[in-house]
């Protein structure tokens, strides 16, 4: 797939692919989606979707979970398959189950319904911005405040290290890695414990460790932030 950001420096316009049963969401989507110079195609169904995704290749896809021939989070795979692009789910604001499941399948993002424009393409450059960066993952994260080199393992806080734990650490590096994507639960305890025996009580924990060593304001965060009953997300503070 061509990267987003080369499309968008080059004057190409972006394709979007907008899934949901709902005429009146599809219109809305597509109106905020074309003002952003987005190119949009629209389907009603799982069936639908489908045959666009086999005909073209798609920049971002916008798919509603609860659809009338089945769940959309079956097919963020295949859209995955027919050339990777960034995917936000669209779900009920208490659909929690569905909203973790479709994030462990690879979606990048949700937006619960209801929702505005200025949240929704927020979402959307967020999710472009991950997939970019998971082409070409840069190496070192620095903000000024902040600094995390992946190649090296190193962490600096105001130029002192923060003297992270192993665990802390692994938290800190999946999350950077996967800046603006919500990662949950499972995805947390899986690498950062590696198959050791662990619990969202003990995430949360080492969470709140975490961030007392690396946030300006730890009771009021601004980096690692937390996406109620799913998750959490790592948000940039660069300028």
């Amino acid at each position: 797939m061509s990267d987003p950001a080369e499309k968008r420096s080059s004057g190409q316009r972006l394709r979007a692919l907008i899934v949901d049963d709902e005429a009146a969401i599809r219109r809305f989507l597509r109106s905020a989606l074309i003002a952003e110079a987005f190119d949009v195609d629209e389907a009603g169904d799982i069936a639908g979707a489908l045959r666009l995704a086999a005909a073209s290749r798609f920049d971002l896809a916008v798919l509603d979970l609860g659809l009338p021939d089945g769940n959309g989070a079956d097919l963020i795979g295949p859209m995955r398959a027919a050339g990777g692009p960034a995917v936000i789910v669209l779900s009920a604001l208490d659909d929690e189950p569905r909203k973790v499941a479709a994030l462990d399948a690879g979606a990048d993002d949700f937006v619960s319904k209801p929702f505005g424009v200025a949240e929704f393409m927020a979402r959307v450059r967020a999710a472009l911005r991950h997939r970019v960066q998971m082409q070409g993952s840069p190496p070192v994260y620095d903000d000024g405040h902040l600094s995390v080199d992946l190649a090296r393992r190193q962490v600096r806080v105001g130029g002192v290290d923060p003297r992270l734990t192993p665990r802390e650490y692994g938290l800190l590096h999946e999350l950077v890695l996967h800046e603006g994507k919500v990662l949950t639960h499972r995805h947390l305890l899986t690498k950062a414990w590696e198959g050791g025996e662990a619990d969202v009580q003990a995430l949360r924990v080492h969470i709140r460790h975490l961030r007392q060593k690396i946030e300006v304001r730890p009771d009021q965060p601004s980096r690692v932030l937390t996406e109620p009953g799913v998750g959490y997300r790592f948000v940039s503070d660069r300028a």
